[in-house]
């Protein structure tokens, strides 16, 4: 089967995942910029989970571009992305009503952790879909942030044992880590839509 179906309704998704969690922003309870500072903590948190679900929307629309069709594996592992990044309203919403205190932080950092572990199986179901030789497997060849995001998932949840805020910085990092172009990925979309 082709991508088409796949792509749209993860798109769809992710859409509302984005929707729930701009909804779920609090107006300052004073119209003035220290009520405006009063809630920057919950933006910039809500800024976090935004790019984050951006990157993962921006990588999933690449590999389904690589990809040539999808099977019942590729559909079953493109689900389980999709459950663990419906989650992040959740656990972002618990960190910002919680004040970012240490089980929200940690439930945060589990839900990234998680939704990394299922796009590198929704890689892999792609890759073993196309064959070594398919243009996923060429262009993800020597690419290696999915493989290390999970491990500084890991060491943003045991920075967070220590303090909330250190967990967070890590998580941060990660997301901008992602937010550098894969500029050999890229160059293989290009020259798919040419």
């Amino acid at each position: 089967m082709n991508t088409s179906r796949l792509e749209a309704f993860s798109d769809g998704v992710l859409a509302i995942v984005i929707t729930i969690m701009v909804l779920e922003l609090n107006i300052p309870d004073e119209p003035t910029w220290s009520g405006l500072r009063q809630i920057l903590p919950i933006f910039l948190s809500y800024l976090l989970s935004f790019v984050y679900v951006g990157i993962y929307w921006n990588n999933h629309h690449h590999l389904v571009k690589l990809a040539g069709r999808v099977n019942g594996a590729v559909l079953w592992a493109n689900l389980h992305l999709l459950f663990w990044l419906s989650l992040i309203p959740f656990s972002t919403r618990w960190m910002q009503q919680t004040e970012f205190v240490l089980v929200p932080v940690l439930i945060y950092g589990i839900d990234l952790l998680l939704a990394a572990v299922a796009f590198y199986l929704l890689r892999v179901a792609l890759m073993r879909q196309d064959g070594p030789e398919g243009h996923l497997s060429r262009a993800l060849r020597t690419e290696q942030k999915a493989k290390w995001s999970p491990m500084l998932y890991l060491l943003g949840m045991a920075a967070t044992l220590i303090h909330p805020f250190l967990g967070l910085g890590i998580y941060a990092a990660v997301a901008v880590l992602w937010l550098l172009p894969q500029r050999r990925i890229e160059r293989y979309v290009v020259a798919l839509n040419e």
